[in-house]
């Protein structure tokens, strides 16, 4: 189901108190967008988070505007998601969120209640870079590809079928997703597929991008990664059966100090994880197809990589 937020916070930038406006539009969305906050922002009840909500309010944005004015998102939105469910072959629930954020992630998913949840923040989507919203400036055009990509991680997370083992943890949460406790007990090799199957989706739904646009790579940076293709892979190998939020970090978080993604010797390039999560998930995506990927537990790449290079295992 679509469920487009953006009408609501249009109206809390034309109300008299937007701040109150805003708070009361949180108590609202409560369970959802005080995970939306938890996961991708900060504490909601944290003192900087007024610091955040005030800089949001009043940002410059025109080029919000524009877009509105331009592009029929709620219908892009929508198209993308039926045809996400269709091709991941759903059979569990997934709501998308169409909403203006606070210059945090682009996109997300999460899981309330047990329920799988997309969101697409359209600060990000406006085509310009905007440093009052902290927009990214993204093409409106790439929407249907990150709705596809966190589409894939809500049914890895909630699909009674999938074998992921972050699927286990949401429920060992009480049908809760929470980015830093998974990333504290997921396997890197779990982190690495999971975004992987995300990509391979996202390829699959909306075909015809570049392929450093999939993982959100520019040009540049998917050629350096290309090219270090051999030591990323012998980088990541001895640690794929870890656990530890810093590798989450170190792989699959941008932002990080290069000294934090010091590996073997070598500073990983940002979010490199994206393009060695879709090596691991390559194998399995050519015997088994889209759906069965989405929602292969880790230890089936494995052993389908194994296969494809004629290792027999024991």
């Amino acid at each position: 189901m679509l469920v487009n937020l953006v009408p609501e916070f249009l109206a809390i930038l034309a109300a008299r108190d937007p701040t109150a406006a805003y708070h009361e539009y949180l108590e609202r969305h409560k369970p959802v967008l005080q995970s939306y906050w938890h996961n991708y922002v900060l504490d909601p009840t944290s003192p900087h988070a007024e610091q955040v909500i005030a800089a949001a309010l009043r940002a410059d944005r025109s080029d919000l505007g524009r877009l509105l004015e331009d592009v029929d998102v709620a219908a892009i939105a929508e198209d993308a998601l039926q045809r996400s469910l269709e091709r991941f072959e759903a059979d569990c629930a997934v709501d998308l969120y169409l909403m203006v954020g606070v210059g945090a992630a682009n996109a997300g998913e999460l899981v309330v209640g047990g329920r799988g949840m997309a969101f697409v923040c359209l600060e990000h989507f406006t085509g310009r870079a905007n440093p009052h919203t902290y927009g990214m400036g993204l093409a409106p055009h790439l929407l249907p590809l990150w709705i596809a990509h966190e589409v894939a991680h809500a049914v890895r997370y909630t699909s009674p079928t999938s074998r992921s083992d972050l699927k286990r943890l949401v429920a060992d949460l009480r049908g809760y997703y929470d980015y830093w406790d998974t990333g504290s007990r997921a396997s890197l090799r779990e982190l690495l597929a999971n975004e992987g199957a995300a990509v391979a989706a996202a390829q699959a739904v909306a075909p015809g991008f570049e392929p450093w646009e999939y993982s959100g790579y520019t040009r540049r940076q998917y050629r350096r990664i290309r090219e270090l293709d051999a030591f990323l892979r012998r980088a990541a190998a001895p640690l794929l059966d870890e656990t530890g939020l810093g590798l989450r970090l170190r792989f699959l978080s941008g932002g990080m100090s290069p000294a934090a993604r010091l590996t073997a010797g070598k500073v990983l390039p940002e979010r490199s994880g994206y393009y060695l999560g879709l090596r691991l998930v390559e194998s399995y995506l050519a015997e088994r197809g889209l759906a069965s990927t989405v929602r292969a537990a880790a230890g089936e790449f494995k052993i389908a990589d194994e296969r494809a290079l004629g290792i027999q295992s024991a």
